[in-house]
C-alpha cells in the first residue's frame, strides 16, 4: 500500500518516489504517494512525474486495492515498474483546496447542523445540511465566518481508535460519509486549541495549518435540495 505523504505534510509540495506497481486501466502506483486520492467531498491532486528526461502528466489520483493510483492526463508509456520519480504537485491548485476544507468546517461550526453531503473545490465548495428552511441571517454567518478566519486559530490532528470513536458519535457530522474504520484508529481534525477549541471532527483530507491562511469568505446562495435539504455555498474572495 502506498504511504500516504499528503497527510504526513500537506505542504510538501515536491517528493521522490519509486513506482510498484501499475493498474490495468493505466495508472501508476507509488510507494510514497505525495497526491491525495479522491474521497472525503475533496477532488484528488493533479500534476506531474518527472523521470531520466520524462514527464507524465498526473490528471488525478483515486484509491485502489493496491493503495493509490495516479491517473494520466493522457495515454502515455508509464514510467516502469521500479523506476525512481519525482512527484510534483499542482501546489495552487492543492493549497485552494485545503483552504476551503478547513473553510467547509467553520460553516459547519456556523451552522451547527448535520451535514448529509458536500463538495470541496478551488474558489467554490458547498455543504448540504439537514435544514428544512433556508438561513435569514446569512449577513451574521458570514460574519462569524470570517471572524473565525480571523482569529487565526490552529489547525492541528489527533488520531483516535474506532472504540472511541464508536462512544463518541456525537463527532460524526457528516451522515452521507461514514468515517473510514477498520483500520484501528480515525483521524480527527481540531480548529482550535482547549477553550479556544471551536471545532473537531473525523477527516482525511488535507487542511492548512492556520485558519488566518483561508482568506475572505463569501457565502453563496442557499439552494433547496428537498424537504429537509438545503445546499449552502462558500467562495474564497481570491
Amino acid at each position: 500500500m502506498s504511504a500516504a505523504l499528503y497527510l504526513a505534510d500537506p505542504y510538501r509540495a515536491e517528493a521522490p518516489a519509486r513506482v510498484v506497481a501499475h493498474t490495468a486501466e493505466g495508472g501508476v502506483i507509488l510507494d510514497d504517494c505525495l497526491f491525495y486520492p479522491t474521497g472525503g467531498g475533496q477532488p484528488g491532486d493533479s500534476g506531474r512525474l518527472d523521470w531520466a528526461g520524462n514527464r507524465l502528466t498526473v490528471a488525478t489520483a483515486v484509491r485502489c486495492d493496491a493503495g493509490i493510483a495516479l491517473v494520466p492526463a493522457a495515454p502515455q508509456p508509464l514510467p516502469p515498474v521500479g523506476t525512481q520519480v519525482v512527484q510534483h504537485l499542482d501546489w495552487e491548485r492543492r493549497h485552494r483546496h485545503m483552504r476551503m476544507h478547513t473553510a467547509l468546517h467553520l460553516l459547519s461550526v456556523v451552522i451547527p447542523l448535520p451535514v448529509s453531503g458536500g463538495q470541496v473545490g478551488e474558489t467554490r465548495s458547498r455543504l448540504d445540511f439537514d435544514m428544512p428552511e433556508a438561513p435569514t441571517d446569512r449577513e451574521t454567518l458570514e460574519a462569524h465566518l470570517n471572524l473565525l478566519v480571523e482569529r487565526d486559530l490552529p489547525v492541528s490532528e489527533d488520531w483516535i481508535t474506532d472504540a472511541e470513536l464508536a462512544a463518541s458519535p456525537g463527532l460524526v457530522k457528516t451522515m452521507s460519509v461514514a468515517p473510514p474504520r477498520g483500520a484501528g484508529r480515525v483521524r480527527l481534525i481540531r480548529i482550535g486549541q482547549g477553550e479556544g477549541q471551536v471545532d473537531l471532527q473525523p477527516c482525511g483530507g488535507t487542511h492548512v495549518a492556520r485558519t488566518g491562511e483561508i482568506g475572505g469568505l463569501r457565502l453563496g446562495k442557499v439552494e433547496k435540495k428537498g424537504r429537509q435539504n438545503r445546499r449552502v455555498y462558500l467562495h474564497l474572495d481570491a
